[in-house]
């Protein structure tokens, strides 16, 4: 399944574009842009298996870092702290890894 499948193109483009900059990104304000937060969550779930590209069950923080190119191949990379910023908000185990009901939660928190 494609990001396209369960997201607006238009809306992707414009959270995108919102968050061009770097040290920009703010995931709470990019998952309510882009339409995530309005989802259930068996559907930010399928998002969810679209960003764990190693389809380990996990977004480690190595895939984190090109969470935005899950999203479009026009999406930047996150910078470092954007990074750990964005693990730090949604670990909430602590295993420096965001599982899929930790991402769900993020996302409709």
């Amino acid at each position: 399944m494609a990001m396209h499948d369960l997201l607006k193109a238009d809306d992707i483009k414009k959270a995108l574009a919102a968050f061009k900059d770097a040290d920009t990104f703010d995931h709470k304000k990019f998952f309510d842009m882009v339409g995530l937060k309005a989802m259930s969550a068996d559907n930010v779930k399928k998002v969810f298996k679209v960003l764990d590209v190693d389809a380990s069950g996990f977004i480690e923080e190595e895939e984190l870092k090109f969470v935005l190119k899950g999203f479009s191949k026009d999406g930047r990379d996150l910078t470092t702290t954007e990074t750990k910023k964005f693990l730090a908000a949604a670990d909430k185990d602590g295993d420096g890894k965001i599982g899929i009901d930790e991402f769900e939660a993020l996302v409709h928190e």
